[in-house]
């Protein structure tokens, strides 16, 4: 009986230009471009310039928006950290994962050392892409229960796997990539007692991984071909044990649905699943015209993710860094209320010290909802409780910008721009790498991007 890996490799080897809906190719441009602008973003900030220096030789690729060259796995690594360094990346519904973060900082980087073709790209990215979205829904909710970043663990495999098929490895070798990756996987969750900048290296650090795996694959390097489904495989390691497993999701209708084509992007800056929360909170804002005639504020919420979002619950309401705050649904829903936006400029060192939004996170408390649907759809529902006596009550249904609500291609491309801008890019280097984003899968040959290097 052929191993899970070999079946999804069997179909990677499979998979041409032709094969991959337009829906898809379309959700990855806009991977791209949302990646690139996030690049540009944060490639001031101090956690990527740690990234950079830390590299110890140069080489021929691009991390977009920083000068000079490095290897293929630097590159990735750099730039993966950028991508999702102010968790305003992509995500996918389900157990969230980060797919952009991990894929395109991995196959650009690729696709630009090699000269591969503009298809050859497109396949990578829709092979590691649909992998990732895959390995979400085995087992759902299971591998943050077991203190692992999904992004993390995922991303390493579905990196090895786009990569391998990028570059048109056997199915054989592709196997061997994905078996290899399994050993690399990491990334804990600790990050969330005191908002460190783990969580911002664990995409980075799986797509430098996926590289590195097809590599040594590539080689003659040999990994398990059970290491998604094997007694000692993947979703053992990464997954509590408690939560039922359907591996049937990594392989039915391989080729004819796409859980990639559901992939959501981010209006707001934070974490994915406090977004509904804010969009409940901005409903409600012209309602409350002063501030501190709030008594209360009551959100149920899923179990799932208490936590993650909720607690610890003095962390929650007065977050001590700019990067906690983005996983405090308290701090989030008192931006909703306050300021009616949740941008980058929400999140600094200056605005979650400010005393109206810590006055408001502080009366904000959760109640656990048994019929909260998480991980299937994201809600968010907020009780306004007046000292009057007056309640107000907002709700917001699902993820704007998921599959029930998705951004348009206008939204999209408006966030890269002011993200750009925030990286403080020239109108004429973001000319430019939109045009690369919407030509890229049809280019012969992928060539540099050292056009890019500011």
């Amino acid at each position: 009986m052929a191993a899970i890996a070999e079946t999804l490799a069997g179909w990677g080897n499979d998979l041409t230009a032709s094969t991959i809906p337009d829906g898809v190719a379309a959700t990855l441009r806009r991977a791209m471009l949302d990646a690139g602008g996030l690049m540009v973003a944060a490639r001031g900030m101090d956690y990527v310039a740690a990234a950079r220096d830390s590299v110890e030789v140069a080489g021929r690729c691009t991390a977009i928006g920083h000068a000079g060259g490095f290897s293929a796995g630097d590159a990735a690594l750099v730039s993966g950290i950028a991508v999702h360094g102010e968790d305003f990346d992509d995500t996918f519904e389900g157990t969230p994962v980060h797919v952009g973060a991990v894929l395109v900082p991995a196959l650009l980087a690729v696709a630009e050392r090699d000269g591969l073709s503009g298809e050859d790209l497109l396949r990578g990215l829709a092979a590691g892409g649909e992998l990732a979205c895959r390995m979400a829904v085995v087992a759902p909710t299971a591998i943050h229960r077991a203190a692992f970043h999904p992004t993390a663990v995922i991303g390493a495999l579905s990196a090895a796997f786009g990569v391998a098929v990028a570059k048109s490895l056997v199915p054989q070798l592709m196997v061997s990539a994905m078996g290899i990756a399994g050993s690399m996987a990491s990334g804990i969750i600790e990050y969330l007692a005191e908002g460190t900048s783990t969580k911002r290296l664990h995409p980075g650090w799986a797509a430098q991984s996926g590289i590195r795996a097809a590599a040594l694959a590539e080689r003659g390097f040999s990994g398990p071909r059970t290491v998604l489904e094997g007694r000692h495989g993947f979703f053992t390691a990464f997954a509590h044990h408690e939560v039922r497993r359907d591996f049937g999701r990594l392989t039915n209708g391989l080729g004819e649905t796409w859980e990639l084509e559901g992939l959501a992007f981010k209006p707001y800056a934070c974490g994915t699943m406090a977004q509904p929360f804010i969009d409940a909170a901005i409903r409600l804002r012209g309602q409350v015209p002063d501030l501190d005639a709030v008594e209360e504020i009551v959100a149920p919420t899923a179990e799932a993710i208490v936590h993650r979002l909720w607690e610890p619950k003095a962390e929650k309401v007065a977050p001590s860094t700019p990067y906690s705050a983005k996983f405090s649904v308290p701090y989030c829903i008192a931006l909703g209320l306050a300021r009616g936006a949740a941008g980058l400029h929400e999140f600094t060192g200056e605005a979650i010290r400010a005393p109206e939004l810590l006055n408001i996170a502080a009366k904000v408390r959760h109640k656990v909802d048994p019929n909260d649907p998480y991980p299937d759809n994201y809600v968010g529902a907020i009780t306004v409780r007046l000292r009057d006596g007056t309640e107000l009550k907002a709700a917001q249904p699902c993820l704007r910008g998921g599959r029930s609500d998705p951004l348009s291609d206008a939204d999209i491309e408006a966030k890269f721009r002011a993200n750009t801008e925030f990286g403080a890019w020239p109108d004429a280097l973001a000319d430019r790498f939109q045009a690369f984003c919407a030509a890229a899968f049809t280019a012969d040959r992928f060539g540099d991007l050292a056009r890019f290097r500011t």
